[in-house]
């Protein structure tokens, strides 16, 4: 028997980590961070929800880090067995997987100078893990191309098919023999969207026996991506006729050159006004980087920009910005511009100072682009709450927030409900659990699914188990 135990991203949208239990050895599918309130975060990150003496062989469908930041982890508990991802997602982990272990260590450094200056109840905190770790991850990865099947384990055979949502991303397949019965187990990993800039469509696996979807925007319908330009483009016209800035807390891993993507479309024809446009996240460059070393993951529209135009990632008055005081100086200056800052959900990096420096301006705007989870100062911001803490200060929102959903590199209900319906008619699904969701939206889609007769449905929580 086949048993899929759910530890974490069931019931929530962060920390992506599931075990799957077979007669030849243990799959660990994704291995990510949980993000939320500070304190609960930290508590759950340093206490994996594994044994890595439980896995034999780990499988990556994407880099962003609630998918692939708690690795470092994994291995520092003693991990040492392979990593399988695809070729783009292993190049991107060695960026995002740096970048997670360096702000591990300046939030240490942080709280411990508060402790030494008496300024915190806290205790004296460690690094969740270190570059070493890093290290060590990246010499397990396994670069795996999308299309061919790899046996993992004796009787366990991986496909990756593309997944839509990232640079890399997969939709995993796993063909396992069940002391003599063959099963599919399909996990979507995060599911992009259809006919969205840059990134090739989702592929369509056949013959799932058993489907893990995500549910991120179970009970949503994206606007079409004409009317996010348009939002986008009168946002910020608007803020610049008063003379304010238009700030974009941005993914670094997507998000970010999906931005550049549109605002160069934008600005191609004639509708941004020329600001400056700042790309301020060294890990967005680097991310950009590897973008541009793997152009077969682009849709036919970026390739032919690629080709006539050069990089669809650079255009005039767009600067990118590598140090602090670059960072800095942009706050200091008054003019109006445009700022595209990682963290996505604003709770590290250069976007928490620039949110400082404008959140009292009534003439400037925060542009959200993507989900946010709760607890988090984006999730405030959605919610438009008249007072945000940030760097442990109370400030007074006057700046306007603006959401765009447009942009958002997951699936909606109707993509979910058509994705799930497609792979029913393409093979003989037994079992459905929904996965990587908030409650509100794993219901409506299971809902939904149970509406239009499909077999076990479940909402798994995290700790249960689903037998196959």
């Amino acid at each position: 028997m086949i048993e899929i135990e759910f530890l974490g991203a069931a019931q929530g949208v962060t920390g992506s980590m599931h075990l799957v239990h077979t007669p030849q050895g243990n799959v660990l599918l994704d291995c990510g961070l949980f993000q939320g309130r500070r304190k609960e975060s930290v508590e759950r990150n340093r206490n994996l929800r594994v044994d890595p003496r439980e896995v034999d062989v780990a499988v990556l469908s994407h880099a962003h880090i609630d998918h692939s930041g708690a690795l470092p982890v994994l291995y520092k508990a003693g991990y040492r067995g392979a990593i399988y991802a695809t070729e783009a997602t292993t190049d991107l982990c060695s960026a995002m997987l740096e970048d997670a272990a360096a702000i591990q260590k300046h939030d240490a450094e942080w709280i411990n100078g508060k402790v030494a200056r008496g300024t915190t109840s806290m205790d004296p905190v460690e690094p969740l893990y270190e570059q070493a770790h890093v290290d060590g991850v990246m010499k397990q990865m396994v670069a795996t191309p999308y299309h061919e099947p790899r046996q993992i384990l004796p009787g366990v055979t991986l496909t990756f098919f593309d997944a839509g949502h990232v640079l890399g991303s997969a939709i995993v397949v796993l063909d396992i023999d069940d002391e003599g019965d063959m099963k599919r187990v399909v996990f979507t990993g995060d599911l992009g969207r259809h006919a969205m800039p840059i990134l090739r469509d989702p592929e369509l696996p056949h013959g799932a026996n058993v489907l893990l979807m995500e549910s991120t925007y179970g009970d949503r319908l994206h606007p079409p991506r004409k009317a996010m330009e348009d939002d986008l483009a009168r946002i910020v016209e608007e803020t610049v006729a008063r003379r304010g800035k238009v700030v974009i807390p941005s993914f670094a891993l997507e998000r970010a050159q999906e931005i550049l993507y549109t605002l160069r479309r934008l600005l191609d024809a004639g509708r941004l006004p020329e600001v400056p446009v700042y790309l301020d996240s060294p890990l967005a460059l680097k991310v950009t980087d590897v973008f541009r070393r793997h152009p077969g993951c682009y849709d036919d529209e970026t390739a032919q920009m690629l080709a006539n135009d050069g990089s669809p990632f650079n255009f005039p008055g767009l600067r990118y910005v590598e140090s602090v005081r670059e960072s800095m100086d942009i706050d200091a200056n008054r003019e109006p511009c445009i700022i595209i800052a990682a963290s996505g959900m604003c709770e590290f990096g250069r976007v928490v100072h620039h949110l400082k420096a404008i959140v009292e301006d009534p003439n400037s705007v925060v542009v959200i682009v993507g989900f946010m989870a709760q607890h988090t100062l984006g999730r405030r911001l959605v919610e438009r709450r008249p007072r945000v803490r940030i760097l442990g200060v109370e400030w007074q929102r006057s700046c306007r927030v603006e959401v765009l959903e447009g942009f958002s590199a997951h699936a909606d209900q109707r993509d979910l409900l058509a994705f799930a319906e497609k792979v029913r008619t393409r093979g003989q699904l037994r079992q459905v659990a929904l996965v990587h969701g908030e409650l509100t939206g794993l219901r409506a889609l299971e809902h939904e699914l149970r509406e239009r007769q499909f077999p076990s449905v479940a909402v798994p929580a995290e700790g249960d188990v689903l037998r196959c």
